[in-house]
């Protein structure tokens, strides 16, 4: 990790720039796969999964019978892991649901909003060098509380053809309505445009490679839309001499072995802080079975000494990161003025991986500084608002004469007419 010390304001987002590549030629790549699926189906999946999962498959999807021989492969300590996560997450995105007020604007004139599941929903699950089945939690639970009808997942399968076990059964207790054996571009595809066997979803969620990112993105420019931009995971961490450097380390380094494209920040209040945590990463870097996916990532990393906190609290907000964990003293204060982050964690004894699994918080963050403008995944994700609004005789007259002058002033004459009508009928 490089170090700064006291920075200047101007240097920020140079220091801060994050780990980007070049997606034009990807874009090209990417969408030449998702016009052959467009067109072809199933065909076309075939082929693919071939070509880039190494297996042949005549069927994609799942069966019962698969599943519950991935529950019996599951052990029983996850399993019960897994329950006590399932619990808290659907307590936490339960309380979310939204209330139906309605709200009379002006005598005669009711209004309210009504949220409405969104009926089909896509999943993806990431299962290469880590099969992400929290991540079928974290999406599947919010889906099915929201009251989505069919909730739909796709996970790459190993070279025998198979998905993996746990991923299976974090699908079965979270209500997972269809899986299927897909993963990449091909599973993007699959979702946003049906085939002969994936049925057409109306949203996709779920995070990926940059092949999956960059296929989200692009067919959310026309067929469907995706649950946010995405990017390789991040966290900054904001340390003071009250912090536990091995705890720190081991924050950082959590987030590191996510991938090479991974980036950790740790902003501190003294050279001496830093020393420590940086002593740490390399005692706990060695001992991890992704070290070269952690030491990699280091490389894409900074540690900065800014001693005011104030200073502190604005290069954070410049910085957005995914995950913030505040380890300081006042960690309360700090927390209140952070306005971009995706999820916060608060003092020394919160770590980022307990909302990556059981806390009961969402996982999937805004990153790439899109926290500056979106929410995590939560209950709202799923659901759509719809209004209404009901005007009585009373309600009309009231408000009438405004929306004619209105539509007047915008030369909208019929606008104008549709409210004329019913008055000049009111009157007679």
């Amino acid at each position: 990790m490089k170090t700064f010390i006291n920075p200047d304001k101007k240097d920020w987002p140079e220091i801060l720039k994050r780990p980007l590549i070049d997606v034009s030629e990807l874009h090209t790549r990417v969408q030449s796969v998702l016009d052959e699926i467009k067109s072809r189906g199933d065909e076309a999946l075939r082929e693919f999964t071939q070509k880039f999962d190494d297996v042949q498959l005549e069927s994609f999807s799942v069966s019962e019978e698969e599943i519950n021989e991935a529950e019996q492969l599951v052990d029983t300590e996850l399993k019960s892991a897994i329950q006590l996560a399932s619990e808290n997450i659907s307590k936490f995105h339960a309380a979310q649901k939204p209330e139906l007020k309605k709200l009379e604007t002006t005598p005669g004139v009711t209004c309210w909003q009504k949220a409405v599941a969104i009926e089909k929903v896509g999943l993806y699950i990431p299962g290469g060098t880590a099969p992400l089945f929290s991540t079928v939690l974290m999406l599947a639970l919010p889906a099915q509380i929201a009251g989505c009808k069919e909730i739909v997942l796709c996970s790459p399968p190993n070279k025998e053809g198979k998905i993996h076990p746990a991923i299976l059964y974090a699908a079965k207790v979270s209500g997972v309505t269809k899986i299927f054996k897909l993963g990449g571009v091909q599973a993007i595809g699959a979702m946003a445009y049906g085939s002969e066997t994936v049925p057409k979803t109306y949203k996709i969620f779920g995070p990926g490679n940059q092949y999956v990112m960059a296929a989200k993105q692009l067919v959310s420019m026309n067929n469907v839309s995706i649950d946010m931009p995405a990017g390789p995971s991040e966290v900054l961490v904001v340390a003071d001499e009250t912090a536990n450097p091995a705890f720190v380390a081991s924050d950082l380094l959590s987030q590191a072995e996510h991938g090479v494209d991974s980036q950790v920040i740790l902003v501190a209040n003294s050279e001496d802080l830093v020393t420590k945590v940086q002593t740490e990463i390399q005692i706990q870097l060695d001992k991890l079975p992704r070290k070269q996916f952690a030491a990699k990532a280091l490389d894409n990393s900074v540690a900065i000494v800014i001693t005011n906190k104030n200073e502190q609290i604005n290069l954070i907000n410049e910085y957005a990161p995914e995950h913030l964990i505040i380890c300081t003293a006042n960690y309360i204060e700090m927390a209140e003025r952070i306005s971009n982050a995706g999820s916060v964690f608060l003092g020394n004894l919160t770590p980022e991986s307990a909302g990556d699994y059981a806390s009961g918080t969402n996982h999937t963050l805004p990153t790439n500084g899109w926290a500056r403008s979106y929410s995590g995944v939560n209950l709202d994700s799923f659901l759509k608002k719809i209004t209404f609004q009901e005007i009585s005789e009373e309600g009309l007259k009231n408000i009438g004469p405004a929306i004619q002058k209105m539509a007047a002033a915008e030369e909208l004459e019929a606008h104008k007419n549709a409210v004329t009508l019913r008055l000049k009928n009111l009157n007679e």
